[in-house]
């Protein structure tokens, strides 16, 4: 586990010790929660005697790039049914997940709505035979006890009293409510414009997965930037000043606003004094590749490192 402090006025001003949870170096393949939440699905597969995975995502997700590249580590058939229209060329997000053996099936955006719906699934698995269901963003009750793993590791590191992550599906925070003991305070901040549901999919996945819902965590629905995948010529210009800084990229969908929300609630005195603040660097790197593709337009800065 590798921690970075990170030295900023504002934290020093007020003797706050502001750290960086390199999460996204612990698997090389599967960085950050990715690896985390399909580490007891992977396991569940294979002892219900699965040999194939099937999950949903965009055509830009970190999460189906992961469950392809799980599978052909674990030596498992994957499918991917990915939110709308078919494009070629694939974006490298989707040509890498073919790459690693993932077999691509496109739905449209209302039919990918039924995503959850038990006869929509059996349909599905008519179609392609059985296979071991993971849902958008890997975010179930399985996905809780991997990430809750990360607190004990953080723990027998550090004494912490705020634990901060980007939520995009609240599988993350959720797991890690689960972990914790005493009175440490988690902060979500949203990836996704409108993202108030998001504290009932986390009450009821911890509620299934240990029978209780938990009052220590705030969601922060106000740095999304515009919405999931959206960002700003700001946004961009924080990556690569904190990048500058602190010698970490971030990515433009979920750890950018993650570290701007944590430096903004900074200013604003939001951590107590004297506290020690933990930020969770969940990776999803491999996004920017995407971004350029898409983007590369908007702004005359891209990182060199990827």
């Amino acid at each position: 586990m590798i921690i970075q402090q990170l030295e900023e006025l504002e934290a020093s001003r007020r003797n706050i010790r502001l750290l960086l949870l390199r999460d996204d170096l612990a698997h090389p393949e599967l960085p950050g929660n990715k690896w985390r939440k399909l580490k007891y699905n992977l396991a569940e597969a294979q002892r219900l005697g699965h040999d194939t995975l099937l999950t949903f995502g965009g055509a830009f997700s970190n999460h189906v790039a992961a469950v392809a590249a799980a599978g052909r580590l674990h030596n498992l058939r994957t499918i991917g049914l990915i939110r709308g229209e078919e494009t070629l060329p694939l974006n490298p997000t989707l040509a890498r997940a073919v790459a690693n053996g993932m077999h691509l099936r496109y739905l449209d955006r209302s039919t990918y709505r039924r995503k959850q719906e038990p006869a929509f699934l059996a349909e599905l698995l008519h179609e392609t035979g059985p296979a071991y269901v993971i849902p958008e963003g890997g975010s179930n009750t399985l996905a809780l006890p991997g990430c809750a793993e990360l607190v004990a590791e953080l723990t027998a590191e550090t004494h912490f009293d705020y634990l901060c992550v980007a939520c995009g599906t609240g599988g993350t925070l959720a797991g890690l409510l689960t972990g914790l003991s005493g009175q440490t305070q988690i902060v979500g901040v949203v990836a996704l414009k409108g993202g108030e549901f998001l504290r009932a999919d986390i009450d009821t996945l911890t509620q299934t997965a240990t029978g209780r819902t938990y009052p220590n965590y705030e969601l922060r629905t106000d740095y999304h930037f515009g919405g999931y995948a959206n960002f700003s010529a700001e946004l961009l210009h924080f990556i690569q000043d904190f990048e500058s800084r602190h010698g970490v990229l971030l990515d433009p969908i979920y750890t950018g606003k993650l570290l701007y929300g944590v430096l903004d609630l900074l200013q604003h005195n939001y951590f107590a004094a004297g506290s020690t603040v933990v930020a969770v660097h969940t990776g999803g790197l491999q996004g920017w590749t995407g971004f350029q593709q898409r983007f590369a337009h908007r702004s005359a800065w891209w990182p060199s490192a990827i």
